[in-house]
């Protein structure tokens, strides 16, 4: 079974039948469980993450009746929920729920880009940020628990898509990315890192002044509702725009051609090897060529 919750809360099995959940309070506690996939949640955990600070008299017996109401909507897709010691757990993998999920590839892509390899890290970021469908846990904010899970994975996906951007920077692909930036400076406007980072990107469109006025905007913004100055990065960032220094994108590279000798003559014949060559390498990593000196051993690999 598949769960998501970056939007609103769905279920589905592997195939993509869709898993009807009803009511927001049965939501809440697949949400709740799921946030935890594979690990026992405690009762008293379940009532505070359902009813807050006025939970039922009879809290733990409502517990118990919506777990009993969520195994038989699971159970056509053969996921248990099972009570484990003073708690339940839901019998999925992290990997099937779409928080989880964001969350390992998120990582997975800032430390690509911690090792400097761009293009991999732009990919697996583009990947994870591709699962949100929304506000995570949209249709739960009155929850009690939503509030503080789904502010963690908003703040998440703002890192994420940052990290992202740098990705796209650092590979040459500044005008790719520069409409995203404008709108995610919209969006945070007094993100330092998008704001440099929208800088970099009108800067090697050629567009200094606008550059500029990013930063004359945000530093407005920053000493006018929270008092304090731009951050060192953002000044050094405006200096070197200023002074026209910010290094170039790095270039993409072209593919590189194939270091193979060139065939100044015909070849002829061969016809039942290359046949096997082709089946050969067809099953196997490494095909090796043996034979006497000047057997035409090169010339019949390339």
């Amino acid at each position: 079974m598949q769960v998501a919750l970056l939007g609103g809360v769905r279920a589905q099995v592997d195939d993509g039948t869709p898993i009807e959940i009803g009511g927001v309070r049965l939501r809440m506690l697949l949400a709740r469980l799921a946030l935890d996939a594979g690990n026992v949640v405690s009762i008293d955990a379940l009532v505070d993450g359902l009813w807050g600070a006025e939970p039922l008299a009879d809290a733990g017996n409502a517990v118990q009746t919506l777990v009993s109401r969520l195994r038989k909507v699971l159970r056509p897709a053969g996921v248990s929920v099972d009570l484990i010691g003073g708690g339940y757990r839901l019998d999925v993998r992290a990997e099937n729920v779409d928080a989880h999920r964001f969350e390992e590839l998120a990582a997975r892509g800032r430390r690509e880009l911690a090792a400097d390899r761009a293009d991999e890290a732009a990919a697996v970021l583009a990947e994870a940020l591709a699962l949100w469908r929304g506000p995570a846990l949209a249709d739960l904010v009155e929850a009690p628990f939503a509030r503080t899970y789904a502010a963690r994975l908003d703040g998440l996906r703002v890192d994420a898509a940052e990290d992202r951007f740098e990705a796209e920077l650092r590979s040459g692909r500044h005008a790719e990315v520069l409409a995203d930036l404008t709108a995610a400076c919209a969006a945070h406007p007094l993100r330092e890192r998008t704001a440099a980072m929208r800088m970099r990107a009108l800067y090697a469109a050629g567009r200094q002044a606008d550059a500029l006025a990013v930063y004359e905007d945000i530093r407005g913004r920053l000493a006018g509702e929270l008092g304090v100055d731009p951050s060192a990065e953002l000044r050094e960032t405006h200096l070197a725009v200023l002074r026209g220094e910010l290094a170039p994108p790095a270039a993409r590279p072209e593919p590189a051609a194939a270091p193979l000798p060139a065939r100044l003559t015909g070849f002829f014949g061969r016809d039942d090897e290359l046949r096997l060559l082709a089946d050969l390498m067809a099953g196997s990593r490494l095909v090796t060529l043996v034979g006497a000196g000047g057997a035409g051993k090169t010339r019949l690999s390339v």
